[in-house]
This record gives C-alpha cells, sequence and structure tokens, in this order.
C-alpha cells in the first residue's frame, strides 16, 4: 500500500489494491455497486488467507506445540485490533462469531431464561430479517410481546413512537445502526439513552455502519453491537458480537462443546471465563486473523477519510439518477450513508437489475431481505446500489447510462 493512503484516498491506487475490480463481466468492466450485500477484498487480505493456510495452519488454544503457539497469537492479536477498532473496555467483551446474524442469535438465545410472559421487546421497522425473525422466536418461547418502532416516508424513524412505546416492561431494544435497504443512519445514541432510563438492554446491527463508521461501543454505552467481517473487506463467514463484561457473564453459553469449558464431568460441567464460554468448538481460525488484516487495512486509509468520499459518492450519483424521468428513490433522510434504493415507474426492479448486468454493473434487487420496508412502501422491491471507497463517479455516470438503456428497452 503507497503512502498515498494515509492522508487522502488514492483512488487508482486503492483500486489497484483490489484484483476483482480488473475483471470483465459479460465483456464488459464490471462496476460493483453491491457494496452492502459484501464488500470487495483487497490483494493483502487473499494473501493473509494464503499465507495462513500455507504457514500457520494449527487449532488454536489447545496445543502447546509452535504452531498452535503462533496460530493462537494470530488469533488473539485479531480480538485486540477488533477492541481497538471499537474501543471495547475489555478484549474479552468481544466474541468471535460466524457474523452478525450468529451473533443477533446468541443474545436472542441468551434472553430465553431472562423473559417473563408479559415482558416487552421493541425493533424497528427498518430491520434487517436477521433482526426480527430471532426476536419473534424468542417471544413464541418465552410469552413476551414484540412492539414495532414506525417510520415515516423519508425512510426515519419516528422517536416520538418510540417514547411512547417505551415502558418498565421494556427489557430489551434491537435497532440497526444504519439501514441496508435505504441507508438512514438511526440515531441510536439517543435509542440507547431512552432505553437504559427504563432499564432495557440494547443490541444494535452494525453490519451496514460498520464499513462506513467507526462506533465507539463505550461512547455509545451500547450492551450489544455485531457485526460482519464480509462487509469490512474481509472474508466471509466470520463476524463479531461485542457486550458489555456484566451481560456476557450473565446470558448462558449458546452452544455447549469443546473450548466454552472449564471442567467436565458426567455430574457437572463449568464453563470457561470469557471469551471462551461463547466460543465452543474449533472456531473459523482464518477467518479471525484475517479479520483483523481487513481491519488494519480500512484504518490505514481512515474511516474518516473514507466516510467523507463515500458521502460525495452519495451526493454525486443522487443527483445523477434523479436526472432520471420516472425514477423515484427510497430512502431521503437527511442523515444516510451510501446506499441508493430506487424504481422506475411501471418497471419491475428485477428487470432493471438484469439488463444492468448484460453491461456489467453488479446491482441488487428484491426487498433486500427488509420485507416489511417494501410492504411500507407498497412495493415488491428496489434496485439497490450501494456504494463503498474504491468506487468512482465515472462508475455512477456509467450506471445512470445503462439505466437510460434499460429504461428505454423495457417500456
Amino acid at each position: 500500500m503507497s503512502t498515498a493512503h494515509i492522508n487522502t484516498l488514492d483512488i487508482k491506487a486503492i483500486r489497484n489494491d483490489f484484483p476483482i475490480l480488473a475483471r470483465m463481466v459479460n465483456g464488459k468492466p464490471l462496476v460493483y455497486f453491491d457494496n452492502a450485500a459484501t464488500s470487495q477484498k483487497p490483494q493483502l487480505v487473499i494473501d493473509a488467507i494464503v499465507h495462513y493456510y500455507s504457514y500457520l495452519n494449527a487449532n488454536i488454544h489447545r496445543g502447546v506445540h509452535s504452531l498452535s503457539q503462533e496460530a493462537t497469537d494470530a488469533y488473539e492479536n485479531a480480538r485486540i485490533k477488533l477492541q481497538k477498532h471499537f474501543n471495547a473496555a475489555h478484549s474479552h467483551e468481544i466474541i468471535f462469531t460466524s457474523g452478525t446474524t450468529h451473533g443477533i442469535n446468541m443474545v436472542a438465545n441468551g434472553f430465553s431464561s431472562l423473559l417473563n410472559k408479559g415482558d416487552e421487546l421493541i425493533v424497528s421497522a427498518m430491520e434487517h430479517h436477521s433482526n426480527i425473525v430471532p426476536w419473534q422466536m424468542l417471544c413464541e418461547r418465552t410469552g413476551a410481546t414484540l412492539k414495532v418502532i414506525p417510520m415515516n416516508e423519508n425512510g426515519e424513524l419516528v422517536i416520538s413512537e418510540y417514547e411512547k412505546i417505551l415502558s418498565e416492561k421494556t427489557k430489551l431494544v434491537f435497532v440497526n445502526h444504519i439501514s441496508n435497504a435505504l441507508g438512514t443512519i438511526n440515531p441510536i445514541k439517543d435509542i440507547i439513552r431512552k432505553a437504559h432510563a427504563f432499564g432495557a438492554a440494547v443490541l444494535i446491527d452494525g453490519a451496514q455502519a460498520a464499513p462506513h463508521i467507526k462506533a465507539d461501543v463505550q461512547a455509545l454505552d451500547v450492551d450489544f453491537y455485531v457485526v460482519s467481517a464480509h462487509k469490512m473487506c474481509g472474508p466471509t463467514g466470520v463476524g463479531i458480537l461485542y457486550g458489555k463484561e456484566a451481560w456476557l457473564k450473565k446470558l448462558p453459553p449458546y452452544q455447549g462443546g469443546g473450548e466454552m469449558i472449564a471442567e467436565v464431568s458426567f455430574e457437572k460441567t463449568t464453563y470457561a471465563d470469557l471469551p471462551h464460554k461463547f466460543e465452543a468448538g474449533t472456531p473459523n481460525i482464518c477467518g479471525g486473523i484475517v479479520f483483523g488484516t481487513a481491519i488494519d487495512y480500512i484504518n490505514k486509509l481512515g474511516m474518516e477519510n473514507i466516510a467523507s468520499y463515500e458521502n460525495q459518492l452519495l451526493e454525486y450519483a443522487t443527483k445523477r439518477l434523479l436526472e432520471i424521468n420516472g425514477l423515484k428513490i427510497y430512502g431521503t433522510a437527511t442523515n444516510k450513508t451510501s446506499v441508493i434504493s430506487f424504481n422506475i415507474d411501471g418497471i419491475h426492479p428485477y428487470d432493471i437489475g438484469s439488463i444492468l448486468d448484460k453491461l456489467g454493473i453488479a446491482v441488487r434487487t428484491g426487498h433486500h431481505c427488509a420485507q416489511p420496508i417494501m410492504d411500507f412502501y407498497k412495493i415488491p422491491g428496489t434496485v439497490r446500489a450501494s456504494f463503498s471507497f474504491y468506487n468512482t463517479k465515472e462508475e455512477i455516470d456509467y450506471l445512470v447510462e445503462g439505466i437510460i438503456q434499460a429504461k428505454n428497452m423495457l417500456l
């Protein structure tokens, strides 16, 4: 990586870090605008995966031999990198998971033993299905009730309605930091503060926020925060659950097995200390280590530099897309990040996405695992273009040309 990355973003140099951006799709240069689903990986992340399996592959925490000790050190170093990145008070508050969904389910499972019939949980209207379904299942198991913070036409949560449904019965509030379908940045600090006033815990789904915003979990005073590596230039199949130490001690283990135990007999088992209590079995060792590599990469670019550049892309793309007659953007919140969901009057989003694919442009179409949002707008889905720091204004111009071409073909 060149020193040009350190102070300002040298986009040409950055793009050279990502080998996939040089490939052709359907005979056209790839334009990758599906970053909200997964980000692309820089070569040093790919190299780190190869290096692990070539020179370091061993099980961790259990061996006295050198390879095991080296792998353990690398894995625990990655945990410390993540602790520092999210400003957790302790490294043992960082639990490695298979991703955001896994982290949410761990907390939902833990609360099964803490809830009673009549307790209430609060979810927002703009959640990904992964932050809805586990809580519905929890309500079915415990008799708790699920309440919903509504949203408005701009794709913003109605905080005054949230205040009305908060009560002494509220035990847990869960909201995404950024909406994957709309790009809305939710006022989570305010949401957390109001929930804590009633003694409720808060889980924030940070999957969409982590590539764009450096969340400080202590400043937010959040109880649980979950992310996935694959949206942050890291590998798939790994993520983290941050939990306050007091809550992690209170919750029971999610799975039983090796690594999460202190002592086992046929009469009784005692559990290991944090974080191992929640990390049963052989983990995704390579994934955890390389998540640390990806964190190093984005921090060298600088999260503030990334946010500033991506905001420029968002503003430019919004302006250019609104020049297209009949195009409507869903999600016009004042505070949003580099995601644009849109439709064109009279055209199904799938048809637009299919034609854009023929032009080498990767966008997402459908309900984006956020069906309640689509039901709110009374639409089957949207076309979603989501931008990352390695995208360019020239690619946005090509997207606009592609949409106009698709529109002319389909209408």
